[in-house]
């Protein structure tokens, strides 16, 4: 009985840690797409001319030896990994070795009512409230209520009201409004 009782606090374990891991994987930064100011090292293994850290232009492409002109606004970083070894296989390459590591996000920018408007530098876990932070604060006409987010990947560009508890994300443009009270 010790043992089945062992085995099924085991098989709870495993199934609790997947189905964890599955989460991270979801909401991680593993889905965070490239885009224009983002700096990237990308890393083939024993081909030092294909090594290169390099800040994705303002149309989010980026001049690769062999493969040419490489549109990488929208990938994730492990969609750029396949791209790579895709092109290098076979003519180029063997068995080609990539990695793709974020160096430097692209800023996220905060304006309206806080006491230095500006861009700074994304971070991983970064709110709306560090975002204020990092802005040194609410300026005293500031409404901690009405404050609105356009994201980067939003075409349309229309501001969505967000909380203080909200995620930011590289590129997010943040307005603070004024408040009447």
């Amino acid at each position: 009985m010790r043992l089945f009782h062992y085995f099924g606090c085991v098989g709870l374990f495993v199934a609790l840690f997947s189905f964890s891991a599955g989460g991270l994987a979801q909401g991680g930064l593993s889905e965070y797409t490239l885009g224009s100011g983002d700096v990237i090292r990308i890393q083939v293994y024993g081909e030092s001319d294909l090594t290169m850290e390099t800040q994705l232009s303002d149309t989010g492409t980026l001049s690769y030896p062999f493969l040419g002109e490489l549109h990488l606004r929208g990938m994730t970083v492990g969609q750029l990994q396949k791209t790579i070894i895709k092109g290098l296989a076979g003519d180029y390459l063997l068995d080609p070795k990539v990695s793709v590591t974020i160096l430097q996000y692209r800023q996220f920018y905060i304006s309206g009512e806080v006491e230095r408007p500006g861009g700074f530098p994304f971070q991983p876990g970064l709110t709306i409230r560090k975002a204020v932070s990092l802005a040194e604060g609410f300026t005293e006409r500031a409404s901690k209520s009405n404050i609105f987010v356009i994201s980067d990947n939003d075409d349309s560009h229309t501001p969505r009201q967000v909380q203080l508890n909200s995620p930011v994300k590289p590129g997010d443009s943040i307005t603070v409004e004024q408040s009447f009270f």
